[in-house]
């Protein structure tokens, strides 16, 4: 596979080993999303931990108000993080 092949499928994965857990296994509970932030991107968010901010991520992620976190909203988070640190490692 080539590079952006390997990254869509530890993409898949990684949202697939969290989600289920408490349901539905296409979409991620607020538990099943903080684990995910915890454990995937504990060291670039920082604030993982902290309910008011899982609060607002899982808020602003739930675009449909179903409240729940499907793979298309997972997905626009981490494309949002991808922008973000390209930009910043262009600035640097």
């Amino acid at each position: 596979m080539s590079g952006v092949q390997q990254a869509m499928s530890l993409l898949i994965a990684s949202f697939h080993k969290y989600s289920g857990k408490e349901g539905d296994k296409f979409t991620l509970s607020k538990v099943e999303l903080k684990e995910l932030l915890q454990a995937e991107l504990g060291e670039m968010l920082g604030k993982a931990s902290d309910k008011s901010a899982v609060d607002r991520i899982f808020k602003d992620l739930d675009s449909n108000k179903d409240n729940t976190v499907d793979f298309k909203e997972y997905v626009t988070l981490v494309s949002c993080l991808t922008v973000m640190c390209n930009d910043f490692f262009i600035k640097k």
